[in-house]
């Protein structure tokens, strides 16, 4: 079964579940659309790595990745949403090192922060798009292209303000907002953050 690209056409809120996101790619070659809901954390990754003129003060876990890889000297040649099961995509990425292909399992919010660093391909099977793609019926539906630009532009400016206070000093929040932030953290399974920030919260405590 022969592989279709895919390209980032932007990212925008979920109307379907609170405080996620619609990840939108286009076919390359056609006109069908994959809309994928991803987590704030992975929202911001890939609108930060999208947008080049932008740039977190500490590198994010997808840059980490990237720095580990040039260090170490392989990259990623490709991403390949390869399987639709109940509603979740699995995804794989396709590593090279020394003229060696290893194919790494892969969360599909991940696997295309990752690849926009590495400025891989990004791939999926006809079946996929059939099973949760649509296709946009002519060019009437199409955004207007100048619009696109200025929504992401806002898009990237919101999400990293929002990552910009997730980085403010702990005494600087409240302690209603910690724990708002850590049942956010728990909820989007990023599970360091919710460490942190329980670490913060018992601190905090001791000391009240």
């Amino acid at each position: 079964m022969g592989l279709i690209q895919l390209q980032i056409k932007g990212i925008s809120y979920s109307q379907s579940q609170t405080g996620a996101y619609a990840l939108v790619l286009n076919e390359v070659d056609g006109k069908r659309t994959l809309p994928i809901v991803i987590g704030p954390f992975e929202a911001q990754s890939i609108a930060i790595a999208i947008e080049e003129n932008v740039k977190p003060p500490r590198p994010l876990t997808h840059d980490l990745f990237k720095s580990f890889a040039d260090i170490y000297h392989f990259t990623v040649k490709q991403v390949i949403i390869h399987k639709l099961i109940d509603g979740v995509f699995y995804s794989s990425l396709v590593v090279e090192k020394d003229k060696v292909e290893d194919i790494i399992d892969s969360r599909t919010s991940d696997a295309i922060a990752i690849a926009v660093r590495f400025n891989a391909p990004i791939y999926t099977y006809e079946n996929i798009l059939d099973k949760a793609g649509f296709e946009m019926q002519g060019d009437e539906l199409l955004p207007d292209e100048n619009q696109m630009e200025e929504e992401q532009v806002d898009f990237v400016e919101k999400i990293f303000t929002e990552l910009e206070n997730s980085l403010k000093e702990p005494d600087q929040i409240s302690m209603e907002e910690l724990q708002k932030q850590l049942d956010e953290a728990i909820e989007n399974e990023d599970y360091e953050k919710a460490a942190r920030l329980r670490d913060v919260i018992e601190k905090r405590e001791r000391l009240e």
